[in-house]
C-alpha cells in the first residue's frame, strides 16, 4: 500500500485589505555603539511587570504542563520583596495545572488553542491538511490495488475557509507612558485563522539586493499536455465490502474506462471524459450475484491542480518500477548496481528520491541521487559477535546495540525498526494466517519466499509500527515478528568516526558534476524506455531533459567582532585562527574549579593543566590551578561520590572538569545529572583519548575546551553587527528519544542583549514523540521577565526560529504554538511586532553554481527566493555554511507570521547573521545559532538528563 500524502489547497486571491507595500531598500549594517543602559529612558516605565519567582518545580520530577484556558492576569509593578506565591498565582490564572498532559487522539482539539477545530498529529504522522483540501470519501479502507493502470488514495475537495495570504496587519508598537495608567492593548485574536505571512504573486515579488549568481537545482520542470483530469465516484449495488473484489470488477470494464486509470475502491481518476452517469454490470464470483456499478463524474481538475499531485506521484512511482528499481520506503534503489566493500562487509546501493511538487514556477520533479548502506552480516551474526564478547550480559548488550536500529528484510525489501527482542519465541513457534491456518515461522518463510531458516533456536525481533487509524476509527497496532537470520542492519551510525565510516562516505560522495550526471542519466533512461515515457504521456506529462537553472543571489559577507578588533572572514567563512589569537568579547576567569581524573591518567591531567595555563593568555582568560582529585578507579560511583562530597563542602565552585578514559555514555550522563540537575555547576567532560597525541593536536583541543568553558561560565566569544534595536531572537526545537516511553524535550533559547551574545534558556518536558510544543506561554513569560530585568525595557520585535516542523504541520503550528506566545504579550499588557520562522534543514533540494557547463559548490550566503519557492507561504532557501566538497544543501525558511516592517530580504540578512553566532564552531553553520542552542539544550535534557536542568543555569550556555 502506497503512503498517502497530505495535499495543500492552492493559495486564494490576495487579500485586498492588506496590499503588499513597495519594495524596501536593503538595510545598512552599521557597527553598534555601546548601549548605555543608565542613560536609556525606559520606554515602558509605567508598564506593570510581573515579578516571577524561580520555578518551584525545578527540583521536582519531570511534569507535563498543559494549557487549559486563556485567562489573563494583570499584575502590578514588582515590589521589592514579591510574594512567594505570585508565580503559582500566575500559573493558576494562566490555567497551568500540575497534571500530566493527556495524549491527543485524532480529532481532538488541544487545550489552550483557538476555537477552530484543527486536526492534530503525532510525531511522524501526516496530519489532515489544516486547510481542509482533501479527505477520503466514504470507502472501505485505504488499501490500494494495482492493475493495468495506477492506483491512488481516494481524495476529494472540501468546502472550507482558507486563511488569506494577503499582507499581514501591522501590530501596534509599544509606546512610553510617562505618567497615568498604561492603556491596555486589545488581546491578540485567537479565534479564527491567524494572519499568515505575505505571499505575493510571482510578478509582484520585490527585487532583493545581492550579487547575482547563476545556479542549478535538482528540480526538473514538468509540462502538462492534457486538458484536464477527471475524477469519478464509483458505487456498487448491492454493496461490495471487499476492496480487492471492487477493484477486480472495475478491471473487467477496461474497454469502457481505458487502460490508464487510478482507482482505490471508491474514487476513480481518468485522463478521458466519460458520460456524466455510466452504469455497468459485473457478477460477483463468490455467490454469482449480479452487481451494478455506477460511475459518476464529480470533478474536472486542471492538470496543474494541487489535487492531481498525489496522482502524479503514484504515476511516477510506476515509472521508476518500470525502470527496474526497487521501492524501499519512499525511495527507489538499484541493488544490482551496488558497490561492495568486502573489507567491511558492507554494500552501498545507489538510488533516487523522487517526488512531485507545485512551486511558484509550476510543477517540478524533485529528484535526488541517494545511497543506502546495507550490512552483509545479518542481525543473527551481530548477536553471535555480542555473545562472544560479553556472555554474562548478552541480553542487555543485544538490547543496547539493536533496539532502535533499522533493519531490512531482503525477501521483500521492507524496512523495520527494532523495538524489542522476544526471547521466548523462536522460528519453531506457530502463528495464525488470515485464512485461519496454523503454521510455524520456518514453514511460512519456506513456502512463501523459498527461504530456509538454519538456526531454529534464535529469538525473534519485535517491530511495533506507528499507530494507524482503521476506517472504523479503531487503532491498529499489531507487532511484527522478524527472524534475525533474515534481517540485515542499515546504516553506519555505530561506525561513526571509524575508518570504515570514512571509506563509506568517500564512496558515497558526489561532486556537483557527478550529481548532475546522475540526474540527467535518469531523465535519459525515462525518455529511452518506451513503457516509462508512455506511462507519463498517457497522463499528459512530459519532463524537461535538463535540471532547472535560475538566478540566485549571494548575500554580503558579515563582519565578525572580537574585543579589540573586527574582520571579514575569508571565502570559507572560518575564523579559527583569529579566535585563538585574540581576546574574546568578554571572558570569565577561572579561579576556583575542580579537576577529577583516575590515578592512571595522572600524567594526562597534569599535562592538561599545564597546556591550559599556556594557551589561556592569548584568549584573554586567566586560569588558576584547580583542586585536583585523584580517583582510585573510573567507576560511575567513584566519580559521583567525589563530585557530591566536593560540592557539599565547597561553595562558589565555577566548574567541574572530569577526565574519563574513554567516551562512555553512562558515565557522561551521570556526571551531567549531578552537575546540571542536583547542583547548578557548569561541567566539562574530556575523553583522555582526545588529549593523547602530538603537541599541536593537544594544544588545539585545549584551546577549543577553554573557549567552550568560557561560554559555559557566561562569557561571550564573538559577535556580528545587528542594526535592529530592541530585538529579541528566540530559538525552539523539540528532541524525541528513540524510546517510546521517554519524554520529549522542548528547548527554548532567547537572546538577552542588543548584540545577541547573551542567552536565556528554558526546558519543557512533554509527552513522548509529541512535536507540538506546549507551555510556550510560560517559557516566553519567564524570558520577557528576564529580558526586562537585564535591559529595563521589553523588546519591540520578537523573531522566533522554530526548528523541526514538517510541511503538514505548518498550519497547526500557526494555530497552536503562535497563539501561546501571543498570550504572553497580553499578559505583559503590550504588543510587540512578531516574526515566526520555521526552519527546515532535512530537505532534498540542492544547489550548484553553473558557469557554462561547469558545476561547482555554491558560496556561503547563496539564497533563492523565487521560482522554486512555495505558493502558499513566504519562504526562501539559504546556504549559510561552506560546502568544501560536493553540492550545497541549503536550509529552507518559511515565514508563518510577520507583523513587523521587515521585508523578506531583511529576514534573509538577519538569518545569515545568526548563522555566524554559534560558538561551538568558529565559522558559519547551516541554521541560526538560537536553533542550534535549542537543539543542544533539548538533546541534553531529553536524552542525557531526562529531567529539567537546574533553573540557576538558565542564563548560561551550560549545554554546549
Amino acid at each position: 500500500m502506497e503512503p498517502r500524502r497530505a495535499i495543500r489547497m492552492p493559495a486564494l486571491e490576495p487579500d485586498p485589505i492588506f496590499p503588499r507595500p513597495e519594495p524596501r531598500r536593503a538595510i545598512r549594517m552599521p557597527a553598534l555603539e555601546p548601549d548605555p543602559d543608565a542613560a536609556r529612558p525606559e520606554p515602558h516605565g509605567s508598564l506593570p511587570m510581573p515579578a516571577l519567582e524561580p520555578d518551584p518545580d525545578a527540583a521536582r520530577p519531570a511534569e507535563f504542563w498543559t494549557l487549559s484556558g486563556r485567562g489573563r492576569c494583570m499584575p502590578r509593578l514588582p515590589e521589592p520583596t514579591p510574594p512567594s506565591n505570585l508565580i503559582s498565582s500566575m500559573m493558576e490564572r494562566l490555567g497551568m495545572g500540575d497534571e500530566p498532559s493527556p495524549s491527543l487522539e485524532p480529532g481532538q482539539r488541544p487545550v489552550g488553542r483557538s476555537r477552530n477545530n484543527m486536526a492534530m498529529t503525532r510525531h511522524g504522522q501526516d496530519t489532515e491538511n489544516a486547510e481542509g483540501a482533501v479527505a477520503a470519501l466514504p470507502g472501505h479502507g485505504r488499501g490500494l490495488w494495482r492493475w493495468s493502470g495506477v492506483v491512488l488514495p481516494g481524495i476529494r475537495e472540501r468546502d472550507v475557509t482558507v486563511p488569506s495570504r494577503g499582507q499581514p496587519h501591522a501590530a501596534a508598537a509599544p509606546t512610553s507612558s510617562p505618567q497615568g495608567p498604561q492603556p491596555v492593548l486589545p488581546p491578540t485574536p485567537t479565534s479564527g485563522m491567524l494572519p499568515a505571512a505575505s505571499k505575493p504573486a510571482p510578478a509582484l515579488k520585490p527585487v532583493a539586493k545581492g550579487t547575482p549568481l547563476s545556479m542549478g537545482l535538482n528540480l526538473i520542470k514538468i509540462h502538462c499536455q492534457n486538458e484536464a483530469v477527471y475524477q469519478y465516484h464509483v458505487t456498487f449495488s448491492p454493496e461490495v465490502e471487499c476492496q480487492t473484489t471492487r477493484c477486480a470488477m472495475m478491471k473487467e470494464h477496461w474497454k469502457v474506462t481505458g487502460d490508464t486509470t487510478a482507482f482505490d475502491g471508491t474514487i476513480l481518476y481518468l485522463p478521458i471524459l466519460l458520460t456524466e452517469l455510466l452504469t455497468v454490470k459485473s457478477r460477483r464470483k463468490s455467490d454469482g450475484e449480479e452487481v451494478s456499478i455506477t460511475i459518476q463524474l464529480t470533478k474536472t481538475l486542471k492538470p496543474s491542480s494541487d489535487l492531481c499531485i498525489p496522482l502524479y506521484n503514484v504515476v511516477f512511482r510506476r515509472v521508476m518500477r518500470i525502470l527496474g528499481m526497487e521501492l524501499i520506503r519512499r525511495d527507489f534503489f538499484e541493488p544490482e548496481r551496488a558497490t561492495i566493500l568486502h573489507r567491511y562487509r558492507l554494500q552501498i546501493w545507489p538510488g533516487y528520491s523522487v517526488s512531485i511538487w507545485k512551486k511558484d514556477g509550476g510543477l517540478f520533479l524533485l529528484a535526488d541521487s541517494i545511497h543506502k548502506v546495507i550490512r552483509s552480516d545479518s542481525v543473527l551474526d551481530v548477536m553471535h559477535s555480542i555473545n562472544k564478547q560479553s556472555v554474562s550480559s548478552f541480553r542487555d548488550e543485544c538490547a543496547k546495540q539493536l533496539l532502535g536500529n533499522t533493519v531490512i528484510t531482503r525477501y521483500n525489501n521492507r524496512t523495520y525498526c527494532i523495538s524489542d527482542i522476544d526471547w521466548n519465541k523462536t522460528p519453531k513457534d506457530s502463528f495464525t494466517l488470515a485464512s485461519g491456518e496454523e503454521i510455524t515461522f520456518a514453514d511460512y518463510y519456506r513456502k512463501t519466499y523459498g527461504v530456509t531458516i538454519r538456526d531454529l533456536d534464535q529469538p525473534l525481533l519485535v517491530s511495533t509500527p506507528r499507530v494507524k487509524q482503521t476506517p472504523g476509527g479503531k487503532s491498529s497496532l499489531d507487532s511484527i515478528l522478524l527472524v534475525p537470520e533474515l534481517s540485515f542492519m542499515i546504516g553506519i551510525s555505530d561506525l561513526k568516526g571509524s575508518r570504515a565510516a570514512k571509506d563509506v562516505m568517500r564512496e558515497m560522495a558526489q561532486s556537483p558534476r557527478q550529481h548532475y550526471e546522475r540526474l540527467t542519466s535518469l531523465l535519459r533512461r525515462i525518455k529511452d524506455n518506451a513503457d516509462a515515457s508512455g506511462e507519463l504521456m498517457r497522463w499528459g506529462l512530459s519532463l524537461d531533459q535538463d535540471i532547472c537553472r535560475t538566478e540566485g543571489r549571494v548575500l554580503p559577507m558579515e563582519r565578525v567582532n572580537l574585543r579589540h578588533s573586527s574582520f571579514i572572514p575569508g571565502k570559507d567563512l572560518s575564523w579559527h585562527k583569529e579566535i585563538t589569537r585574540e581576546a574574546s568579547i568578554s571572558v570569565i576567569n577561572l579561579h576556583f574549579w575542580l579537576l577529577l581524573y583516575p590515578k592512571r591518567l595522572q600524567d594526562v591531567a597534569k599535562d592538561l593543566v599545564t597546556t591550559m595555563e599556556k594557551v589561556c593568555g592569548p584568549l584573554g582568560m586567566q586560569v588558576n590551578r584547580p583542586v585536583m582529585v585523584k580517583l582510585v578507579d573510573d567507576h560511575i560511583s567513584t566519580y559521583g561520590k567525589a563530585i557530591q562530597d566536593f560540592l557539599q563542602n565547597h561553595e562558589n565552585v565555577q566548574l567541574v572538569l572530569c577526565i574519563t578514559p574513554s567516551s562512555r555514555e553512562d558515565l557522561y550522563s551521570s556526571i551531567k545529572k549531578l552537575c546540571c540537575v542536583n547542583s547548578a555547576v557548569p561541567s566539562q567532560v574530556i575523553s583522555a583519548q582526545s588529549l593523547m597525541g602530538h603537541l599541536g593536536k593537544t594544544r588545539s583541543v585545549v584551546q577549543k575546551v577553554l573557549l567552550q568553558i568560557n561560554c559555559k561560565l557566561g562569557g561571550e566569544l564573538w559577535g556580528v553587527d545587528i542594526p535592529l534595536k530592541e530585538l529579541m531572537v528566540v530559538g525552539i526545537d523539540v528532541y524525541h528519544s528513540r524510546s517510546k516511553r521517554q519524554c520529549s524535550a522542548v528547548g527554548f533559547v532567547a537572546s538577552m542583549n542588543q548584540t545577541l551574545t547573551k542567552w536565556y534558556s528554558r526546558v519543557v518536558l512533554q509527552m513522548p514523540h509529541q512535536e507540538l510544543a506546549e507551555s510556550l506561554q510560560v517559557c516566553l513569560s519567564y524570558t520577557l521577565q528576564q529580558f526586562y530585568k537585564e535591559n529595563h525595557y521589553l523588546p519591540k520585535k520578537v523573531i522566533v526560529y522554530r526548528d523541526g516542523v514538517s510541511d503538514s504541520q505548518l498550519n497547526t503550528v500557526l494555530q497552536y504554538e503562535i497563539p501561546q506566545m501571543q498570550e504572553s504579550f497580553s499578559f505583559f499588557k503590550y504588543q510587540p511586532s512578531m516574526v515566526f520562522m520555521v526552519v527546515q534543514k532535512q530537505i532534498s533540494t540542492t544547489f550548484y553554481t553553473v558557469t557554462g557547463e561547469q558545476f561547482g559548490p555554491p558560496p556561503p550566503g547563496a539564497v533563492i527566493d523565487h521560482t522554486v519557492t512555495s505558493l502558499d507561504w513566504q519562504d526562501f532557501y539559504l546556504l549559510a555554511h561552506s560546502s568544501h566538497q560536493g553540492f550545497g544543501v541549503p536550509t529552507r525558511y518559511i515565514c508563518l507570521l510577520n507583523t513587523s516592517n521587515l521585508s523578506n530580504e531583511h529576514l534573509q540578512r538577519l538569518t545569515f547573521k545568526l548563522c555566524h553566532l554559534y560558538w561551538n564552531w568558529p565559522g558559519t553553520v547551516c541554521v541560526p545559532a538560537p536553533c542550534k542552542y535549542a537543539h543542544k539544550l533539548a538533546f541534553l535534557s531529553g536524552q542525557i538528563l531526562q529531567h529539567q536542568p537546574n533553573q540557576q543555569l538558565n542564563n548560561k550556555l551550560f549545554f554546549l
